[in-house]
């Protein structure tokens, strides 16, 4: 087996555990721009979104792909896409990433981009899905449920959505926040709560769920249906309240759930994410990754990715992109770890503090190894 960290790294068969569909539309300027930020207002008159490290990102790392020079100017760049159509586009950077399997999330805006299937035929790749507790209750929601039976028919419905997915997710840290009461909710307010929600979503025709027994029902299912939960925590859009998105505030529901031996993995984390690895060391069954935030901070992620192979078990450290939309987002969530590990780890192995072995065994681990025994997937072919 090799030790050159670098040749390791390049080549490493990326498992990228939290992931959604690439876009299935060419993107205008602007609609590009508004995939480089968590903002979900345009910028002020003078400002582009492509004037950030993701932004800079892009123009240096995706346009080579593109037959364009490093470091491309904008025009040229979006003028390069829409000439190649979104599906090359897709296909090349797809490719490119190395990522080997995609497990993609498929419950925000699912008409807009690929689904787990056309992201492996795009990028020769394997795929499986992740469903959202929250997304299956709001589809219940419009099938004329009542009160009483919402809780039952809930989990029935998790099972049945579920047969073939290899894990779940929660956005409870955007319609509530992660400072969430840890036990099950009793019965009566179960039935209290959906009624109110139920009553509401027929006056208003929206059927977003925020109530947070009801939330903390779909959580208490998802731990009942035993597949890994995944959570989002920290950075997002401004639909969420960053400071009620501290993965310590649910310490409580992960002592609550830990006999249960259900794999808990946080998502992002930025700026939480030694936060994050704290719980990761102490409880046996916590994961953490900093997809998003790799992509977000360009240029620093190598000091992201260091901060989270600081107190965390290199066991417990999985790789994503979270990228949605522009398959430039998925590109780049890989390019920019690769990068970012590399350069970390070989300083360690410079100074001595590493092995090349080890840091070899590790690049594996958070790279594809660690997702392959979470998730119970099949290795590479």
């Amino acid at each position: 087996m090799s030790t050159d960290l670098a040749e390791v790294v390049e080549h490493l068969p990326l498992v990228d555990h939290h992931v959604h569909g690439a876009s299935r539309c060419d993107l205008a300027r602007d609609e590009l721009a508004s995939h480089l930020t968590e903002a979900t207002l345009p910028p002020p008159a003078g400002t582009s979104q492509f004037e950030s490290q993701v932004g800079f990102a892009l123009r240096r790392w995706c346009a080579p792909l593109l037959d364009l020079p490093a470091h491309a100017e904008v025009e040229a760049y979006v003028a390069r896409r829409a000439e190649l159509g979104a599906a090359e586009v897709n296909r090349r950077l797809l490719v490119a990433s190395g990522i080997d399997h995609f497990l993609v999330e498929t419950g925000y805006r699912a008409d807009e981009i690929y689904g787990p299937a056309e992201m492996a035929a795009a990028a020769g790749a394997r795929a499986g899905e992740l469903v959202r507790l929250e997304s299956v209750a709001e589809e219940l929601s419009r099938t004329g449920v009542g009160a009483g039976e919402f809780a039952s028919r809930y989990v029935e419905e998790l099972w049945t959505r579920t047969t073939a997915a290899v894990g779940l997710k929660s956005i409870i840290a955007y319609r509530h926040g992660l400072d969430f009461a840890p036990e099950r909710p009793a019965p009566d307010a179960v039935r209290t709560a959906a009624g109110a929600w139920l009553a509401e979503m027929e006056r208003t025709g929206q059927a977003r769920i925020s109530d947070p027994v009801l939330l903390r029902h779909l959580l208490w299912a998802g731990v009942d249906r035993g597949l890994p939960l995944q959570f989002h925590v920290g950075y997002g859009d401004p639909d969420l309240e960053l400071h009620r998105c501290d993965p310590l505030l649910m310490t409580g529901f992960l002592r609550a759930i830990q006999p249960r031996g259900i794999p808990v993995l946080l998502l992002h984390c930025y700026p939480f994410h030694r936060q994050a690895g704290y719980l990761a060391q102490v409880f046996p069954d916590v994961y953490l990754d900093v997809g998003l935030a790799v992509n977000y901070t360009g240029a620093r992620s190598a000091a992201v990715v260091a901060e989270s192979l600081e107190l965390a078990p290199f066991s417990k450290l999985l790789f994503s992109t979270d990228a949605w939309g522009p398959a430039e987002l998925h590109y780049l969530g890989a390019r920019l770890w690769r990068r970012a590990f590399t350069r970390v780890v070989q300083r360690w192995i410079d100074d001595g503090d590493w092995s090349p072995a080890d840091a070899v065994r590790v690049a594996e681990l958070v790279g594809f190894r660690n997702a392959e025994r979470v998730y119970q997937l099949d290795g590479p072919p």
